[in-house]
């Protein structure tokens, strides 16, 4: 090897003439090196693992432009030359011509012409100047063919892959981290304070989490996750340790992100209390469950409390569209809809080759209830399970490319729900409700079911319409029918025991019977009246009269309490008695 650079055969050919140098060449270029192939087309030797590729463009390129593999063509994006081209030369000039061999590092091409460029006698041909040898450069054709949307799929689901990595992609959350918030300034300036992320699954906690960790480690803050599902005090104790140095040493700021950290105990919570106090660590914690509840009260002072609310329908479809973008998808308005279905031609064709109904999309963002990671997973299933149709389609179509349409079943399928639209905290839980109300009011049994099954199946919480119905059947039946309550509240106690589906014929029968049942508003509409006589009432309340008062003590019956009350079981007759205080005496609240 020392003697290998005296060769005079290799003098200028880009070799260096120091030994000691180039052995130290040599054995980084040694190092991890695959062994090599002969391509039987071209003869140039490359790793095997890239024999493969290479052989598929030589013979595709002698296939299609009937050159010689020796002069292959040229890729239409050149990656940049690492060293300076010659003076005069440009490689699309003479295409054919033998090619130099790759450059060599500009440490070893300072000061050197066009000598350190010429061709070596032993070099491959058709090797490119501008492509290292062993890697093929990238195929022809469109960024996102039917083989790429594959290749995106795989590996990490769809919702991992396109987390946003700046807040002007974060969506859905402008009450929190808006322009005009308290936050995000506070964001941009890279000055974090300790922060509890509560919201429901989906909306944003973890990726929030991801930007503040892309933005810090460019200012140099060490960002560190963990995941309360499976460290331990002792991994949380390193951690800080490890950021008690990093401030003493090189003052640099840490941030600790704990993902569920409703699941460590009241004991683990304590580990944080003095070095966030401290500043030694930025605590950045996030959860589902309530922290006024899983939340020790000396870490929440400390922390800031940020509330993330469930993503509404328009951010879904935001999200859900930028997906769609990156994956090359079409997105098919209604009117394009129509047209392919009665041509059966395609007039229009994405990247990827594969469509979308903007129907599909609407009742995607609907049905994933706010969870944009269940509305991102949901459309890559759908997607996988078309192109994985797509070898069946092309054998029953022959070899016409036709275009994959994504349609709406094919959404709902993939979620693993029904069409229901309801949504459990909104606009809609009420309006159903409501509809259950009064359709019992108006002895409809036929539409009360319909409203009950509609809210049932859309995944109403059982225990929930059971107690409005409690509340119905004194309510709007009142007297009128006394044991509307006692079923009321039997069909509660049932959908305890047993939950859902079994409960549900419970109260549909509870249904059926109130709707069924007399109806009557004689209590409810005194109580309303006793209430309005309270609110209405000038100046203080009237006390209560004397001969209803208790009179326990000597005390109180010398003052009067309880002087002159007639014992009503002592008479036969009834009894001529006032009950009311004075100001109030005559009013009758059931007179309407």
């Amino acid at each position: 090897l020392l003697l290998l650079p005296r060769e005079p055969s290799l003098a200028g050919k880009g070799f260096p003439q120091t030994p000691r140098v180039f052995f130290f060449f040599f054995c980084r270029a040694m190092e991890g090196k695959e062994p090599l192939v002969s391509c039987p087309v071209c003869c140039r030797e490359l790793p095997a693992p890239s024999i493969n590729v290479h052989l598929d463009r030589c013979l595709q390129g002698e296939a299609e432009g009937g050159e010689s593999s020796a002069c292959p063509q040229q890729p239409r994006q050149k990656k940049m030359r690492l060293s300076k081209s010659p003076e005069g030369s440009s490689p699309d000039e003479e295409p054919c011509k033998g090619l130099s061999p790759p450059p060599m590092f500009s440490l070893f091409q300072k000061g050197r012409g066009s000598g350190a460029r010429a061709s070596h006698p032993g070099a491959a041909r058709g090797q490119e100047e501008e492509q290292p040898p062993g890697i093929p450069p990238p195929p022809p054709g469109p960024a996102l063919s039917g083989e790429s949307l594959t290749q995106k799929l795989e590996g990490k689901p769809l919702a991992d892959k396109l987390r946003p990595d700046t807040l002007g992609d974060y969506m859905g959350q402008e009450q929190v981290v808006g322009e005009q918030t308290l936050l995000r300034p506070l964001l941009e300036t890279h000055e974090i304070p300790s922060l509890i992320l509560w919201g429901p699954p989906g909306c944003g906690k973890t990726t929030l989490a991801h930007i503040i960790a892309k933005t810090s480690k460019k200012k140099g803050t060490r960002f560190v996750t963990l995941s309360a599902t499976s460290a331990k005090t002792n991994d949380v104790r390193d951690v800080i340790s490890q950021a008690q140095n990093e401030k003493k040493l090189f003052k640099r700021k840490t941030i600790l992100f704990i993902d569920e950290i409703h699941r460590f105990n009241k004991s683990q919570q304590d580990t944080f209390l003095p070095h966030v106090e401290c500043g030694t660590v930025t605590l950045i914690g996030a959860t589902t469950e309530n922290p006024s509840f899983q939340v020790n009260s000396a870490l929440l002072s400390r922390c800031r409390v940020i509330v993330l609310k469930k993503l509404s329908v328009e951010a879904m479809e935001a999200i859900l569209m930028r997906a769609l973008k990156s994956l090359g998808i079409q997105i098919l308005s209604p009117d394009e809809q129509h047209a392919g279905s009665v041509n059966g031609s395609d007039s229009k064709t994405s990247e990827s080759g594969m469509c979308i109904e903007r129907s599909a999309v609407s009742t995607l963002a609907y049905l994933c209830d706010g969870d944009a990671r269940t509305g991102l997973n949901g459309l890559q299933m759908a997607v996988q399970a078309q192109l994985s149709q797509l070898p069946h389609q092309r054998n029953m179509n022959g070899s016409s490319a036709n275009r994959i349409i994504i349609t709406e079943d094919h959404v709902k399928e993939g979620l693993q729900r029904s069409h229901i639209l309801y949504d459990r905290a909104g606009e809609e839980h009420y309006n159903c409700i409501s509809a259950l109300h009064k359709s019992m009011r108006g002895s409809d049994e036929n539409a009360s079911l319909y409203w009950l099954a509609r809210m049932l199946e859309g995944g109403e919480d059982p225990l929930y319409v059971a107690r409005r119905l409690v509340r119905f059947a004194s309510e709007d039946i009142g007297l009128a029918d006394p044991l509307a309550l006692t079923q009321a509240v039997a069909a509660y106690q049932g959908c305890h025991f047993i939950g859902m589906p079994e409960c549900e014929v419970l109260l549909a029968q509870c249904v059926t019977y109130f709707a069924r049942a007399p109806k009557s508003i004689e209590v409810y509409s005194a109580y309303n009246s006793v209430k309005a006589c309270l609110r209405n009432h000038e100046g203080p309340l009237p006390p209560v009269p004397l001969h209803l008062r208790n009179a326990p003590t000597r005390l109180m019956k010398d003052i009067g309490y309880g002087k002159g009350y007639k014992y009503n079981p002592m008479y036969k007759d009834p009894v001529d008695q006032e009950y009311l205080p004075e100001e109030l005496k005559g009013v009758n609240f059931f007179k309407r």
